[in-house]
């Protein structure tokens, strides 16, 4: 896949220089607020979310293929070994809303790019936690 590597490091990785180390949800919200405000809308998870496919589907289909959802599979894994586990839990772990049996709506093994974008507010609600309609790191913090 000749897109992903680059794609990846800029998908998933924090950079050293702003990394919110050891704060539940920091990560999330600095690889996904897009206009670096501190916080991530509606409209920046759909839009990451749309890259997030984009990167994945290799043969740009408009489906992410078993194979390709592994491949998007073993890098979240890869992305939440080295960035630790503090995203949150159950419903408020981003990780958790892409998996393959939340996006696969019709349950036939592939996802295509309506599904993956289609899951995006229910996956954004259960980590908006206070319901103001941004996800910040306090949406992660305990209880």
């Amino acid at each position: 896949m000749s897109k992903s590597p680059i794609l990846l490091a800029l998908l998933f990785a924090a950079t050293t220089a702003t990394a919110q180390q050891g704060v539940p949800g920091g990560h999330f919200v600095e690889n996904w607020d897009l206009d670096g405000d501190g916080q991530v809308t509606l409209a920046e998870a759909t839009e990451r979310r749309g890259d997030v496919f984009m990167t994945f589907d290799a043969d740009e289909n408009g489906m992410l293929t078993s194979e390709e959802h592994d491949l998007f599979d073993e890098a979240r894994a890869m992305d939440m070994a080295e960035n630790g586990e503090g995203h949150g839990t159950g419903k408020r772990n981003p990780a958790n809303g892409m998996l393959r049996e939340v996006t696969d709506a019709n349950g036939d093994g592939n996802v295509t790019r309506e599904e993956f974008l289609n899951a995006v507010p229910a996956w954004f609600a259960g980590m908006d936690r206070n319901g103001d309609n941004v996800v910040t790191t306090a949406d992660f913090g305990r209880g």
